[in-house]
């Protein structure tokens, strides 16, 4: 049986713009998303707020927002925002997809130095 976190990156990669979660709850696009940033190797953490369009660097790493959405009935639970992650040293961006606060780990950047997860959409 599948999560219903895999259920949800399944379904925002069908039709990222669906206006329900695969649960049917409805969902609401949020003015902007906190990420946070780990530097593994100097140990360092920081918190990166977001619009959607916007995009901020981290390291060597530059993070764009392309949207975040929440379930309306729950703001606080299951936010899922899709984000681009480029590394200056290569040609393709090493992220390009769905996060889930929930389940950081469903799908995660993979890069040998930095990790960046979702915390929240912002709703106000």
């Amino acid at each position: 049986m599948r999560s219903p976190a895999l259920l949800l990156v399944l379904a925002l990669a069908a039709a990222p713009a669906a206006a329900q979660s695969p649960g049917g709850e409805a969902t609401a696009q949020a003015p902007g998303a906190v990420l946070r940033g780990l530097d593994k190797v100097a140990g360092a953490t920081r918190d990166i707020r977001l619009a959607p369009g916007e995009s901020a660097n981290f390291g060597r790493l530059t993070i764009t927002l392309t949207e975040c959405r929440y379930p309306v009935a729950n703001p606080a639970a299951d936010a899922f925002a899709h984000v681009v992650i480029r590394d200056a040293r290569l040609a393709e961006p090493v992220f390009r997809g769905w996060m889930i606060a929930s389940s950081p780990a469903l799908n995660a950047l993979d890069h040998p130095r930095f990790d960046v997860w979702l915390i929240r959409c912002t709703t106000s």
